[in-house]
């Protein structure tokens, strides 16, 4: 909450208060219906800079949802790697959990090219939300049965694939939007964009300084309390 909700306000603020043109707010497919407190701060973040986007600023705000990175730190490739290397198992929560990929080179040309979108002269909508063409998600079973193959054994005879079950506040399947988040296609045909929500700058800056107290305090009840009061779509798994 400190990091994601409450830093990412005070930088938002600071782009307004010194006239940055453009702030690029890097979100998640797991703001949408999230399912843990990451999950539901990746969301209050996008609603800071809607909101601030939304209030007639000068600054210019941006959010792209990644989906899972590849090769990126705490991504799920460099541990299959590894447990490889120690001759397996390659643990996966669950048979039929999906997730959705992009590579280092996708993630960032995605934030650079949605930074271009919204400052060109003829995009008119306040506080854009971005989201890369990914495809279809891919099964993490299937992943892992792939990187298995590419080390040139054979799953399940060689390597053991290990379900380990759905760990708390983990979602089945990922979403990249809201369905009150009306989707279009942009001028770049790898890149949607998706109608950000209305939302009361005042109204969330009176419920923010109720959640940076309880989180400040370490109060947790009252702070998921109040986390659940700003992202009604927030149930834990």
């Amino acid at each position: 909450v400190l990091t994601n909700v409450i830093g990412t306000q005070m930088v938002a603020n600071m782009c307004v208060a010194y006239g940055v043109e453009l702030m690029v707010q890097i979100s998640t497919d797991k703001a949408v219906n999230p399912s843990n407190v990451m999950g539901a701060c990746k969301r209050l973040g996008e609603m800071v800079a809607q909101a601030l986007g939304q209030s007639g600023v000068v600054t210019r705000f941006v959010t792209v949802r990644f989906g899972n990175v590849l090769g990126s730190t705490g991504s799920v490739v460099p541990l299959f790697q590894q447990q490889l290397a120690r001759g397996g198992p390659l643990t996966v929560t669950h048979p039929d959990i999906t997730r959705y990929f992009m590579t280092i080179r996708e993630a960032v040309q995605l934030v650079i090219q949605a930074a271009a979108l919204a400052v060109d002269s003829g995009f008119t909508q306040a506080a854009p939300v971005f989201v890369l063409d990914m495809g279809k998600p891919i099964r993490i079973a299937d992943l892992a049965a792939q990187m298995i193959r590419l080390a040139r054994l054979r799953p399940e005879l060689d390597i053991k694939i290990a379900y380990s079950g759905l760990r708390a506040g983990e979602k089945m399947h990922e979403e990249l939007f809201y369905d009150s988040e009306p989707c279009e296609q942009t001028k770049h045909e790898a890149i949607m964009l998706a109608q950000a929500r209305r939302i009361d700058l005042d109204a969330l800056e009176n419920q923010l300084s109720t959640l940076y107290a309880h989180a400040k305090s370490r109060d947790r009840e009252a702070m998921l309390a109040a986390l659940r009061a700003l992202v009604p779509e927030f149930i834990a798994a």
